[in-house]
């Protein structure tokens, strides 16, 4: 896949993913019944929906920073990731299969996302030089 081809897909999961996200914050946030009585039923309390609500508006903020935050944008993947994970094992838990079934494409889209982020943005791991004390570490 050539670069052109990764901007273009990466591009669209990130706009796919913030428009997800972004509407999901928005329905936390602005306490909109179908949110929040899912969340509710799920067993969380009230104030664990406002602060993912807000947590998941900086982190579409982050995403939709075009090549700057990079290290950050990792942690917003993640935080993402998480979210799609408890989202799905609750709704499995205390709902039912089908219920899940969006944190499945939530998944998929945010996992082709970061993919393409990766092949756009790779992390480049650097050997911390060496110190006489992390010699005499090592040696021990």
């Amino acid at each position: 896949m050539n670069t052109k081809t990764t901007k273009v897909i990466y591009r669209t999961g990130v706009a796919l993913t913030s428009l997800w996200f972004g509407a999901s914050s928005f329905g936390e946030l602005t306490h909109n019944p179908i949110v929040w009585d899912i969340t509710l039923k799920l067993g969380y309390p009230p104030h664990f929906i406002y602060i993912l609500g807000v947590a998941k508006f900086l982190g579409v903020a982050v995403l939709l920073t075009p090549t700057k935050l990079l290290r950050l944008k990792e942690w917003v993947f993640a935080g993402l990731f998480f979210d799609i994970v408890f989202a799905f094992f609750s709704k499995l838990a205390v709902l039912n299969f089908a219920a899940g079934t969006d944190a499945i494409v939530a998944a998929i889209m945010v996992g082709v996302t970061y993919i393409t982020f990766r092949r756009l943005y790779s992390a480049k791991y650097e050997v911390a030089p060496s110190t006489e004390v992390n010699q005499k570490l090592v040696n021990a």
